[in-house]
């Protein structure tokens, strides 16, 4: 009896161990569950937005393993035989790369490549700038434009405006700091877009002289205007103030910019003169004052209209357009609670009747997504197919009071003021859509007067009212003029050349984002809505040139004609009264019935 006791404390022990293996087998399995959860949380829209999740613990024993390999690094990994050493050495080299660096090295992106686009980009950034702040401000805009030779190959550039002037604190970060403005997030035309183009003159022009540019602006003619030296501090792409001052000036309200660069300034096609002359021509309400470092009197453009175009109002992203991947963004960062209010809110054109279609459609690609569900529990596959839904289901058109186009009116008298024409048509076409972006496409066409005859038609390219001079082969607008059927319209026209004769051309197209081929905007990237809206307002504003000058020749016709009746009748009156014998009095009635007649049927 008393040896049974150790044999009952053997069995209680083990039990012990089965305990434990339960217990352990247990928290595996809890382990397993939270993985299949991170797993599935993972699969989730949200995912591919989250950080990675946490190792397991065979992943830790690698990471371990790794480190102590690190910390023999002579030893060499055992697949490729490659050094850990040189592996580390060359993970030091790595750092991030500042905006202001990246453009100084490819200055040629944003077109300053050669020292005359040099000079003529940096006047075109400033005026760009200019009017868009005037126009904000509902401010007639004047614009003061001195260019002064200060070397062979160096100039200093001065452009003053009305505008309403800018803040101490935001001067140095306009002017002095790359991709920094207030254009890029607004759904709304503007003519400037990324934030780079003043400031990367100005780190142009300190790149080349060695010399900062210097900002003057008033904000009030009870505040004193504050002058500011800037440079770029390109590897942090920050404004360095190099002197800050308090300054008199005449003028009540605006802003200064002088930059002294490195250019060369040439007249012709491609010059300062002949860019400001097209932004008279897109821009009727401005005047601008132009002195050049050649003509001693200044140039003056003064404004056909003293009405500022409807001011364009912002609008919401359009559904039609929007990519998977942003959509999934705009999904995770929403504040709404169910996708119904989420696409009502965050897009425009988006109602509940058409967020209810966009659900049956959504139905009949393999899985309905309820709109009561939240937007941020839906799983990659689900907002895959709602953007499929979104796709398929038929919106109303963006609204596009977000654009300001240049109009038929305003057109034909800028074209009659700059070429004195015998005729002008102008046709604004309705507005249409890209990628979700609304757009309108406006043409214009001078015909005769003073405009050459034998030459190729002279074309003026715009985008967001600003001219376009360089990359002419490489832009959808002079693509869209030589894919025009000019034979039809009684113009003569080589193939895949510009038609031929007294005609100058012009179109515009006004949208909330220009799709351009590179960062220094000289041309229109060839997007297939793009081209066919423009070939459409070509062509119907050639039916109209070809109605003018078939008319003009009907009517050229119709006076030979009339000449050759004056000509030969009174012969014919002289041979009737040869060979009838007929009294002079007989002979004039005669000719007199023989020209009503002529003249009635020449008429029908």
């Amino acid at each position: 009896m008393p040896r049974k006791k150790p044999q009952a404390s053997r069995t209680q022990a083990a039990s012990k161990p089965t305990a434990k293996k339960k217990a352990a087998k247990k928290k595996v399995s809890k382990k397993k569950t939270s993985r299949k959860t991170a797993a599935a949380a993972c699969r989730r829209q949200g995912g591919l937005f989250d950080p990675e999740p946490a190792a397991s613990p065979a992943r830790r024993k690698k990471k371990t393993a790794n480190k102590t390999a690190k910390k023999s690094p002579r030893k060499s990994v055992s697949t490729g035989q490659v050094d850990v050493a040189i592996a580390e050495k060359m993970a030091k080299k790595q750092k991030d790369i500042s905006v202001s660096e990246f453009f100084a090295k490819n200055r040629h992106l944003l077109g300053f490549d050669s020292p005359a686009r040099a000079l003529l980009t940096t006047v075109r950034e400033a005026v760009d700038n200019s009017l868009d702040a005037c126009e904000e401000a509902s401010v007639l805009p004047e614009l003061i434009i001195d260019v002064r030779a200060t070397g062979s190959t160096q100039h200093v550039v001065t452009i003053r405006d009305n505008g309403p002037g800018i803040v101490r604190e935001q001067l140095p970060r306009i002017f002095a700091r790359l991709l920094y403005g207030s254009k890029f997030h607004a759904r709304k035309q503007t003519r400037g877009q990324q934030g780079i183009g003043i400031s990367a003159a100005g780190m142009y022009g300190t790149l080349t002289t060695g010399k900062p540019m210097r900002v003057v602006s008033r904000i009030s003619r009870r505040k004193p205007a504050i002058e500011l030296v800037l440079a770029i501090d390109m590897a942090k792409n920050q404004p360095v103030v190099k002197k800050e001052s308090e300054v008199e000036v005449e003028w009540a309200h605006g802003t200064e910019v002088q930059i002294e660069l490195e250019g060369t300034y040439k007249k012709g096609k491609h010059s300062i003169d002949s860019f400001l002359d097209q932004v008279s021509l897109a821009n009727p309400h401005v005047k601008i004052v132009y002195s050049n470092p050649i003509d001693e009197e200044p140039i003056i453009w003064e404004r056909v209209s003293k009405v500022l175009p409807d001011p364009p109002n912002e609008i919401l992203p359009h559904p039609h357009g929007v990519e998977l991947g942003i959509l999934m963004q705009m999904m995770k960062e929403t504040n709404s609670r169910t996708v119904s209010g989420f696409l009502c809110t965050e897009f425009c054109r988006v109602t509940p009747n058409v967020v209810k279609k966009v659900s049956d459609e959504t139905e009949g690609l393999g899985k309905r997504i309820d709109p009561d569900r939240h937007p941020k529990r839906l799983s990659t596959a689900d907002v895959r197919i709602l953007h499929k839904g979104i796709e398929a289901t038929r919106m109303m058109a963006p609204p596009t009071n977000c654009l300001s186009p240049i109009g038929e009116d305003l057109m034909a008298k800028t074209l009659r003021r700059n070429f004195d024409p015998e005729l002008v048509i102008t046709v604004t076409r309705q507005p249409s859509v890209y990628r979700g972006n609304p757009f309108q496409v406006e043409a214009g066409i001078a015909w005769g007067g003073e405009l050459p005859g034998d030459d190729l038609a002279s074309i003026f390219r715009f985008a967001n009212r600003v001219p376009l001079q360089y990359e002419q082969g490489a832009c959808a607008i002079t693509q869209s003029i030589v894919g025009t059927p000019w034979k039809n319209y009684e113009i003569q026209q080589a193939r895949g050349a510009l038609p031929t004769g007294p005609l100058a051309v012009l179109v515009h197209i006004a949208s909330v984002w220009v799709p351009f081929t590179s960062e220094s905007k000289k041309a229109v990237a060839s997007y297939d809505e793009i081209l066919k809206e423009m070939r459409l307002a070509i062509m119907e504003a050639g039916r109209k040139l070809a109605t003018h000058l078939r008319k003009k020749r009907r009517l050229a016709d119709a006076e030979r004609k009339k000449d050759y009746i004056k000509t030969y009748i009174p012969q014919i009156g002289i041979a009737l009264q040869d060979i009838l014998t007929l009294s002079d009095t007989q002979r004039t009635k005669a000719e007199g019935n023989l020209s009503d007649v002529l003249e009635r049927s020449r008429k029908m």
